[in-house]
């Protein structure tokens, strides 16, 4: 696997240290009373993908479209429990958020954790996403340089059969917690039309997600998500208005509405906020579509050979 760093700025690179110092801080922080065999588990490796891993990553912050790449990191553990990420890496998470806003890092890192078992089997199934890492991921960190398991390609209609499998079944349930949301909204029903609003996009960002690699990650987080899918496609960065604070701040409200929305008495959102979101959900839903199909035709292509 490649390790070179060397087309990265140094800034970059320092980051990245800095990225790995506090993973390691806080996964050991959250290991340290592990009993039994957990005890011996350890991060395997940590892995760079995506745009700063193939050289083209995004950085303009202060534009109309504000949008700005993230590092992808897949960090790669010795035991499958040990992947828990509220057991393990909740507190990895707040403090990278405290670096940022410190300003200490200025790039953005999003991360998840599986086992060495299931990355490798990821590989013999043949999933896209786990293939791309391997391909073309790099190695911040290995505690040995044992590779990945071969990736055993799909049949072209292996593949085309699970896309087409995922896509008929999130868009057609993306749209109706979007139909559902808009009833419950002109019912006055606020908190439950935003949980719903919340459940479309989710449904939405796993579709595209699946349709294009055959992997989502198993989080409800909609900003983890919506990072995990304009690394796909930047089309998508044109679903979220990100250069007036008033727009992050309805996407905020949007991600907190799956606990908030449900559970909070102090959670509250208006009608016309419920609108604006209303609204770039389904813009969200027409790129996804679009992005979906563009990837069913190019592997029914594939399948013609």
């Amino acid at each position: 696997m490649k390790t070179d760093l060397d087309h990265l700025p140094a800034h970059k690179q320092r980051e990245l240290d800095r990225v790995v110092q506090l993973l390691f801080e806080e996964f050991d922080g959250a290991h340290v009373e592990a009993t039994g065999r957990r005890r011996t588990g350890k991060i395997v490796k940590i892995l760079l993908y995506g745009s700063h891993a193939r050289g083209g990553w995004v950085d303009e912050p202060h534009t109309a479209k504000g949008y700005r790449s993230d590092f992808d990191l897949l960090i790669i553990v010795s035991q499958k429990e040990l992947a828990d990420r509220a057991a393990y890496w909740t507190r990895a998470d707040e403090r990278l958020i405290e670096e940022m806003i410190a300003g200490r890092l200025r790039t953005p890192v999003n991360f998840i954790v599986h086992s060495l078992q299931q990355v490798n089997d990821g590989l013999a199934h043949g999933r896209f996403f786990f293939m791309d890492i391997a391909n073309e991921g790099i190695a911040i960190y290995e505690s040995d340089d044992r590779e990945l398991a071969r990736p055993v390609p799909r049949t072209p209609q292996a593949n085309l059969d699970m896309a087409r499998e995922y896509f008929e079944e999130w868009m057609p349930g993306a749209l109706q917690f979007l139909q559902t949301a808009r009833f419950t909204a002109e019912k006055g029903w606020n908190k439950k039309s935003a949980f719903l609003l919340h459940q479309a996009t989710e449904s939405l960002f796993h579709a595209v997600l699946l349709v294009s690699t055959l992997y989502s990650p198993h989080n409800h987080n909609l900003a983890f998500l919506r990072t995990q899918a304009e690394r796909l496609d930047l089309r998508l960065v044109e679903a979220w208005p990100r250069e007036l604070r008033k727009d992050r701040a309805l996407f905020e409200k949007l991600k907190d509405a799956y606990v908030k929305a449900r559970y909070s008495k102090h959670y509250r959102i208006t009608a016309e906020e419920l609108a604006w979101l209303g609204e770039r959900v389904e813009e969200l839903g027409r790129i996804v579509h679009t992005i979906c199909t563009e990837r069913l035709a190019a592997l029914e292509a594939a399948v013609k050979g």
